[in-house]
């Protein structure tokens, strides 16, 4: 149970039908508030109810590809008023610059598309429907602070996460509305485990090899669940953190120290 308290405010978490997403949504759903998720895959009904029956407060599903800006905007219309938008919503994949296929190049357009556009329109609609003592967070990622080889277009789109962020808190901040970025490492999601995958056997190794690996030069051993950095996310959110706008926070057991 949280101990900061939503009531009476309306959060919005795109990508909310599993990951991150879904844990940051139960985080706030445990802490009252009135929650709408989003994702363009069906399983948004199901996730919706599974966490209404874990929680006290009725969850809404909305079934909308960020991709498309008239949908973005149909669905927001429909939520109305909010306070919290949660822009979690994202594509990785890997994209090898010597990898001259068409899939790889529409993987790439993709990640754009859905990570950069789609943050942007939902972002957009949001902020319509917002008020003074309103919050954004987006979903950045620590790869959007440095740069990985074989995921230029992950990393390019996440290093643009950021950069939003940052004109936004400068733009919104007179109207009060705050705007920052959580910065995952390593969480145990389907991507990030697809992606661990291809790392492994680009270096010929075990999936245990190279976690291994990856893990070794975090501070704190061993990988995250999304249930561990939602709490990051409600702390943004509240007024504790009042006075934190334009601010990209690493959530990574301290694999990069600031």
């Amino acid at each position: 149970m949280s101990f900061l308290s939503f009531k009476d405010q309306t959060v919005l978490v795109t990508g909310g039908s599993s990951g991150i997403g879904f844990g940051v949504a139960q985080a706030f759903a445990e802490a009252g508030a009135t929650l709408h998720i989003m994702s363009q895959s069906s399983d948004i009904v199901a996730a919706a109810e599974k966490l209404s029956e874990n929680s006290s407060v009725l969850v809404t599903a909305h079934q909308c590809d960020i991709q498309n800006s008239e949908a973005v905007k149909e669905a927001l219309a429909s939520i109305g008023q909010l306070d919290v938008l949660v822009a979690n919503a994202g594509v990785e994949r890997v994209t090898p610059i010597t990898d001259l296929s068409s899939q790889t190049e529409e993987d790439f357009r993709t990640i754009i598309n859905t990570n950069i556009l789609g943050t942007y329109y939902v972002t957009r609609e949001a902020v319509r429907y917002m008020e003074q003592g309103s919050n954004i967070i987006i979903t950045a990622s620590i790869w959007g602070r440095t740069g990985v080889a074989e995921f230029s277009g992950y990393v390019a789109s996440k290093h643009a996460n950021i950069g939003f962020m940052r004109s936004l808190a400068r733009e919104l901040g007179p109207e009060g509305i705050r705007v920052n970025c959580v910065c995952p490492g390593w969480v145990k999601t389907g991507p990030a485990m697809q992606s661990l995958k291809e790392i492994a056997e680009d270096k010929q190794v075990s999936e245990e090899e190279a976690l291994s690996e990856i893990t070794a030069n975090q501070c704190l051993p061993g990988i995250q669940e999304p249930s561990d950095i939602a709490g990051l996310y409600l702390y943004l959110a509240s007024p504790f953190a009042s006075n934190i706008t334009g601010q990209s926070i690493n959530a990574d057991r301290g694999e990069r120290l600031s």
